[in-house]
């Protein structure tokens, strides 16, 4: 059974099977995000971290994000000292 009725079917029954939980993945993974964020950042919160040397390189990458994160962790301002971004 294949054409374009079936394919409308097969699409309706995987939303219907994904949709309850698709809020859970979304906060799943947004807890994920915010732990490696903070993994990321911790030597500059004053954290010890002891991969520090391997995360110092995705810092100029998740730093466009870093405003987001602070504000979600319930953070007014940039924790960092050295570094505002609000």
């Amino acid at each position: 059974m294949t054409g374009p009725r079936s394919n409308t079917f097969r699409e309706l029954l995987k939303e219907f099977y994904e949709a309850p939980y698709r809020g859970a993945v979304a906060r799943a993974k947004r807890d994920e995000d915010d732990l490696f964020m903070l993994f990321v950042y911790a030597e500059l919160l004053g954290i010890p971290n002891p991969a520090t040397y391997y995360t110092l390189e995705l810092q100029p990458i998740l730093l466009e994000r870093f405003h987001e994160w602070h504000t979600r962790m319930g953070l007014e301002h940039s924790p960092l000292d050295h570094f505002r971004c609000c």
